[in-house]
């Protein structure tokens, strides 16, 4: 399978100054998915603009024709999967079957309490994860579900007429730890990897592509337990958190080196962010389109 190349742009824009023009240009620059955050603010962002990623997706889908939107990642955070699964229907249909979910566990960021709860330990945020995608699973393949659950629970919740995408949309599962590992092997389409945050400080390239290496082969192990193949599932690789940072969008040839070594650890598809200025995600806007419509014929 050849290597894919998307983007994520993040919610940061009114839609009439620049949002709607962000998403229609990564369709027009030959992006094979947008997809964007689902945080209710997000890291030094919190002070700024920044809107809800699914009335942001659904409107990119109704200002797009062939491109994939996504998110990257829900989590359970501020989300029910009853509610969700009803908003991911009818985004699916919006966008004609072009959504995938990125989902993953969650974190200790502002999501984590804005909703006046305390911040879950790591222990408590894999046990709901647990619960919240197997729930999830039924509640899109399902007419009506009935389940009851140590932490989310859904009595009689109907979601006709389902998915455009059969039997679902396809799910995107962000996990590195082994509870995560097996529900990305069980019920993902895809599995998501930013690389080995230990490593983003002073770690080199070099020791983040074994890090990652290592991700994959547990991911394998994960799915040989199951009876899966884990050539089934394509493999995303979220940039920007690896000790390579930005450096990978410095020119189209550092980018095809970068890609062409992830390509090897058996990637298929590399998710770059589109350039905010004055951000940790700054970068020349001129090069970002270079690589979005060079670098994936380069890397043959």
């Amino acid at each position: 399978m050849s290597l894919r190349l998307s983007t994520v742009i993040l919610p940061v824009d009114r839609w009439n100054e620049g949002g709607r023009a962000k998403w229609q240009r990564a369709e027009g620059l030959g992006f094979h998915a947008a997809y964007t955050y689902d945080h209710l603010s997000w890291r030094t962002f919190r002070d700024g603009p920044w809107f809800s990623a699914l009335p942001t997706l659904t409107a990119a889908a109704t200002a797009t024709d062939r491109l994939r939107l996504g998110t990257l990642v829900t989590s359970p955070n501020f989300r029910h999967p009853v509610t969700l699964a009803k908003e991911l229907i009818s985004l699916d249909d919006v966008s004609g079957g072009r959504v995938t979910l990125g989902i993953g566990a969650g974190g200790n960021g502002f999501d984590a309490t804005a909703l006046g709860q305390d911040a879950w330990t790591p222990k408590e945020r894999a046990a709901r994860f647990g619960e919240f995608v197997p729930l999830l699973d039924r509640l899109l393949t399902e007419g009506a579900v009935t389940q009851r659950g140590t932490f989310y629970s859904a009595e009689e919740a109907r979601n006709i007429p389902g998915c455009v995408q059969r039997p679902r949309l396809p799910f995107a599962v962000a996990a590195t730890g082994p509870r995560g590992l097996k529900l990305a092997a069980r019920y993902g389409q895809a599995w998501v990897t930013t690389g080995d945050p230990k490593l983003y400080e002073e770690g080199t390239p070099e020791q983040s592509v074994t890090a990652i290496a290592g991700q994959i082969e547990k991911l394998g192990k994960a799915c040989a337990e199951i009876g899966r193949d884990v050539a089934e599932l394509d493999k995303v690789l979220l940039t920007g958190f690896t000790p390579d940072r930005n450096q990978p969008l410095e020119s189209v040839g550092a980018f095809v080196d970068f890609a062409g070594r992830h390509r090897d650890l058996g990637f298929t598809e590399i998710v770059i962010h589109w350039p905010i200025p004055d951000s940790d995600f700054a970068a020349d806007q001129a090069v970002f389109e270079n690589i979005a419509t060079e670098a994936v014929a380069q890397l043959g």
